[in-house]
C-alpha cells in the first residue's frame, strides 16, 4: 500500500462542512466519490483540519492508502476530472506511511476577510464577512494581543467541541486592511470548534467601538462562552492549511493564496 497526500482548495458556500455527512453533500464526500472513481478501489481520506458549513479553503491536506501506483500529476488531474468545479485537488504528494494529516502537523493557519462597507457584498457574497460599521485597527489590534500565548479559551469554545483540552497556543494574530477589505491572520497549534468565529465576534465588536480592547481579557480569563460575543458568520473564514516539518517535503502554500487581499 502507498500513501498519498493531497492538497485541496474550495469553496465551502454549498457544502455542510468537511466532513462526511449522511446527506453526501460535505466536501469529504465529493472528494472520495472523486478518488474512488480514478483510483477504481474505495478510498477513506482523513484530514489535516475540519471545517464548518460554509467555511473555504485553501489548502487542506488530506492522506490515503491505495495500491495504485499512480504519477503525482495523475492524481491531480484525474481527480479533478470527477470534482465539482468549487473543489480542486492543487498537489499530490508520496509520503511515507508514518506522514498523519492531522497528527504530524505543528500548526494550522487560517485567514478571515471582512468587507466594510454601508452596502452587503454581491460579488464577495459567500466568500467574504460583512460589517457595515467602520472598525478602529488599532484597537482591535490591542485586544489581539492580549490573546497571543498559551490560555484556556473555553470562552471562545462551541458547546458541540470534541477538543479534548481548551487550553491552546495562538502565536499569531495579525489584523491589516487594503481598501475595504479587512484581514485577520491566525496560527496556533490547533484550534477549537468555532473558536476563530467566536473570536472575530469579540474583535468586531472592539473595532466598532462597543467595548474596550480590555474587553477580550475578561472574556478570557471568564473561561464561559456566555461571555463572548455572538459566533461570527462562516462566510470569510478561510482554512490556509497545516504547518508541518520540511522533511516531509510538502508544498507550504497554493497559487490559491494570492487570491486573498
Amino acid at each position: 500500500m502507498l500513501r498519498i497526500a493531497l492538497g485541496v482548495s474550495y469553496l465551502g458556500t454549498h457544502y455542510q462542512g468537511w466532513q462526511s455527512q449522511p446527506s453526501g453533500n460535505a466536501v469529504q464526500d465529493r472528494l472520495e466519490r472523486a478518488l474512488t472513481r480514478f483510483a477504481d478501489h474505495p478510498i477513506t481520506t482523513l484530514c489535516a483540519g475540519r471545517t464548518d458549513a460554509g467555511v473555504h479553503a485553501l489548502m487542506q491536506v488530506v492522506h490515503f492508502d491505495t495500491p495504485r501506483e499512480r504519477a503525482p500529476f495523475s492524481w491531480v488531474r484525474g481527480t479533478n476530472h470527477y470534482l465539482p468545479g468549487d473543489i480542486a485537488v492543487e498537489w499530490a504528494h508520496a509520503v511515507p506511511p508514518e506522514f498523519h494529516a492531522r497528527a504530524s502537523a505543528l500548526a494550522r493557519r487560517y485567514a478571515y476577510v471582512l468587507y466594510q462597507s454601508p452596502v452587503r457584498p454581491s460579488t464577495g457574497y459567500g466568500q467574504v464577512g460583512w460589517t457595515f460599521r467602520p472598525l478602529d485597527g488599532d484597537q482591535m489590534r490591542q485586544a489581539a494581543q492580549m490573546l497571543l500565548g498559551e490560555h484556556d479559551f473555553s470562552s471562545f469554545r462551541a458547546a458541540a467541541c470534541q477538543a479534548l483540552s481548551p487550553v491552546k497556543r495562538l502565536t499569531r494574530l495579525d489584523i491589516t486592511r487594503k481598501g475595504a477589505y479587512w484581514r485577520f491572520d491566525f496560527e496556533a497549534n490547533a484550534f477549537l470548534h468555532h473558536m476563530i468565529r467566536n473570536l472575530m465576534g469579540c474583535l468586531v465588536q472592539i473595532g466598532q467601538g462597543l467595548h474596550p480592547p480590555e474587553w477580550i481579557g475578561e472574556v478570557l480569563a471568564a473561561k464561559n462562552r456566555d461571555a463572548a460575543a455572538p459566533t461570527f458568520m462562516a462566510d470569510g473564514l478561510y482554512f490556509l492549511g497545516p504547518v508541518y516539518d520540511p522533511h516531509w517535503g510538502l508544498p507550504e502554500r497554493t497559487a490559491a493564496y494570492a487570491g486573498l487581499p
